[in-house]
C-alpha cells in the first residue's frame, strides 16, 4: 500500500560528488575565498543516518508486492467470483430450488422422501432439508456409489405436490457451480499443488497489508512535518502521475485494511500446512466446536463435528431407515433447534437421528439435537450459547462470514467490493513499479528496488526481536517462512550481481622485461 521510493513530493537532494559533505556553514562551489593555509582544515566526518524501520519495510513491501502480488491477485479474482456464486446459483438452479406456492398444505416429509426414493431406487437416504421458505423445495440427499467419496445426490421435491423436480451433485451442501468456484478459489483445480498458491496468498496478505499501513502512515507524518497537507484516508487529486497512483494505492488500502486482515486470518484456517497448526492450537486451547453425541448406547460416540452429515456416505445395512420425519422435526424444535434445519439419518443401528440448524442470513447459532427414532425423545443437545466457547464462536462466525453466509446478500456484496478494491490496489502497485522505470535505455526496463541496507539502518534491538518473531511466525506459517528465506536469498544474489557490475575494471600494466630493462617486444613495437 505504499510506494517503492521515498516520499512523493520530497525536494530533490543537492547534487554532490562522492565524499562531499554540505552543511549550512559550508562554502558554495562558487565561493572564491581561499582558506588560510596556516589553519589545518578539520577532517570530514560523515553523519550517520538516523535509525529507521522505513528502509527495511520499504524493501520487504516491494519484494512481497512484486513476487507475492500475483498469488494475492488470483485469490482476489476467484474470491470475487466466489462472493457472487450464491446469487448466480439461485438463477442457474431456479428450476429445482424454487416452487410455486399453491396455497395448500405441504405434504408430510416422509411422503416427499418416498417420492424421491421412487425416482432414484437403490440409493440410501442420508439427510433431508425441509423447505426453508414457502417457495423453496425440499432437498433430499442420497448416498450414490457412482459419485465421489465426498459427493451426495441431492434430489429436489415440490413440497406441495410431491413431484420430483430434478437432482444435482452436492458437496458439503454446495451445488455444482458453487463447488466449482470453491475449488477454483482454493486450489485452481490443480489439487495439492494448487493449494500452495492460496496458502501463500493468505500467509502473506496480512504482512503486505500491515507493512503498507506502516509506510503510508510514515509518509503521512512526513508530509505533516514538512508543512504539507497529509492525507491518510483521502486521495490528493492535485498531484498527477506516479504520485496520484501512490495516493490511490495507499488510501484504498487503508479503507479495506480490517477486511484484509480478516480474510487472511480466516483463509489460513483452510490451508493445508498452517491450517494444521491452527487445528492443533484450537485443540490445545479447547477452542473446537463441540460435537453432538448420537449414540443410544450411552457411550461417548459423537457425530463427528461440523461436516459429519457428509462424512459417512455409505450407511450400513441397518441405517438409512425413514420414520416420521415431521415428528422428528417437532421434537427438535421443542429442544430449541429452529428451522431451517437438516435432518441426518443414522448410518447404523443404535444411533439417533441428528437435527442441526443450517446457515441462514443473520443467524448466529448452530444448535443441534439427537432424537431417538423409536421413542422420539431428545437424547443429547448442543446449545450454541452454552456449549460453544467464545473463541469457537468467533471462529465459526469468521468462517461463515468468509464464505458469505453470515449476513446473506450484504455479506456477499461486502466480499465482492473488498475483492474488487484489492484487485485495483495490486494493479496500482505494479503501475507504480512501471512508472518508476528509467526513461532511457531498454523499453522493457522496470523500476529499481528500494536501496539496500535497511537492516543496518533499523534499530539493533528491534532487528533481533524481529528476527526471533520471523522464525516463530515462519514455523507457524511454513510457506511464509520458506518464501521469506527465498526472498532473502534472491536479495543477496541480486546484490552480489549488482556489486560486481559496479566494480571498476582493473587496469592492466604492460609486462616489463627484467633482463633487458625495457618493455616487451609487442609494447615496444606499439610505442614505435
Amino acid at each position: 500500500m505504499s510506494s517503492t521510493s521515498t516520499g512523493v513530493g520530497d525536494p530533490p537532494e543537492p547534487h554532490t560528488a562522492p565524499g562531499d559533505l554540505i552543511t549550512p556553514d559550508s562554502p558554495s562551489r562558487n565561493d572564491t575565498r581561499v582558506a588560510d593555509p596556516g589553519v589545518p582544515s578539520p577532517p570530514d566526518r560523515p553523519h550517520a543516518a538516523p535509525r529507521s524501520w522505513r528502509p527495511l519495510m520499504l524493501r520487504l513491501h516491494f519484494y512481497a508486492g512484486v513476487l507475492v502480488g500475483p498469488f494475492i491477485l488470483i485469490a482476489a479474482i476467484t474470491g470475487a467470483l466466489y462472493a457472487m456464486s450464491p446469487m448466480i446459483e439461485k438463477v442457474v438452479y431456479s428450476d429445482v430450488l424454487t416452487v410455486e406456492q399453491t396455497g395448500g398444505a405441504q405434504l408430510p416429509l416422509s411422503e416427499q422422501v418416498s417420492a424421491a426414493q421412487s425416482a432414484y431406487p437403490g440409493l440410501t437416504v442420508v439427510s433431508v432439508q425441509p423447505p426453508a421458505t414457502s417457495t423453496a423445495s425440499t432437498r433430499i440427499h442420497f448416498a450414490d456409489p457412482g459419485l465421489g467419496a465426498e459427493d451426495l445426490r441431492a434430489v429436489f421435491v415440490d413440497p406441495y405436490t410431491g413431484s420430483v423436480l430434478g437432482s444435482e451433485t452436492s458437496w458439503m451442501g454446495s451445488l455444482p457451480f458453487s463447488t466449482w468456484v470453491d475449488v477454483l478459489h482454493r486450489d485452481l483445480h490443480l489439487g495439492p499443488i494448487g493449494n500452495l498458491y492460496s496458502e501463500i496468498a493468505a500467509s502473506w496478505l496480512w504482512v503486505v497489508a500491515l507493512g503498507g499501513l506502516f509506510l503510508w502512515w510514515a509518509k503521512f507524518r512526513k508530509d505533516r512535518v514538512r508543512g504539507r497537507r497529509g492525507r491518510l484516508l483521502g486521495v490528493d487529486r492535485s498531484v498527477t502521475g506516479r504520485a496520484r497512483t501512490l495516493n490511490w494505492h495507499g488510501a484504498t488500502g487503508v479503507w479495506i485494511l480490517v477486511m484484509l486482515l480478516f480474510l487472511s486470518a480466516t483463509g489460513i484456517t483452510w490451508s493445508p500446512y498452517a491450517g494444521e497448526h491452527v487445528t492443533e492450537l484450537r485443540s490445545a486451547m479447547s477452542w473446537e466446536r463441540p460435537s453432538l453425541s448420537t449414540s443410544l448406547a450411552g457411550d461417548d460416540a459423537a457425530s463427528g463435528g461440523e461436516h459429519a452429515a457428509h462424512g459417512a456416505h455409505q450407511p450400513s445395512s441397518g441405517g438409512g431407515s425413514v420414520g416420521d420425519l415431521d415428528q422428528v422435526a417437532r421434537a427438535a424444535d421443542q429442544a430449541g433447534v429452529q428451522a431451517p434445519i437438516e435432518i441426518t439419518l443414522p448410518t447404523e443401528a443404535g444411533q439417533a437421528i441428528s437435527v442441526s440448524e443450517v446457515a441462514k442470513p443473520y443467524r448466529l447459532t448452530t444448535d443441534s439435537a439427537a432424537i431417538d427414532p423409536t421413542t422420539m425423545q431428545v437424547t443429547a443437545t448442543v446449545d450454541y450459547s452454552r456449549d460453544y466457547s467464545l473463541m469457537a464462536k468467533l471462529a465459526d462466525w469468521g468462517i461463515r462470514m468468509h464464505m458469505g453466509t453470515l449476513f446473506g446478500l450484504l455479506n456477499q456484496l461486502l466480499l465482492l467490493i473488498v475483492a474488487i478494491v484489492l484487485i485495483t490496489i495490486i494493479i496500482r502497485g505494479y503501475r507504480m513499479w512501471w512508472q518508476r522505470r528509467p526513461t532511457r535505455g531498454s523499453a522493457l526496463a522496470v523500476g529499481r528496488p528500494p536501496l539496500r541496507g535497511g537492516i543496518r539502518r533499523a534499530p539493533v534491538v528491534g532487528v533481533i526481536a524481529l528476527a526471533v518473531a520471523a522464525v516463530a511466525v515462519g514455523w507457524f506459517l511454513p510457506l511464509l517462512g520458506i518464501t521469506l528465506v527465498a526472498f532473502l536469498v534472491l536479495d543477496v544474489a541480486i546484490g552480489a550481481v549488482m556489486s560486481r557490475r559496479r566494480r571498476p575494471p582493473t587496469k592492466r600494466t604492460a609486462p616489463t622485461d627484467t633482463t633487458l630493462g625495457r618493455t616487451s617486444d609487442a609494447t615496444a613495437k606499439d610505442n614505435s
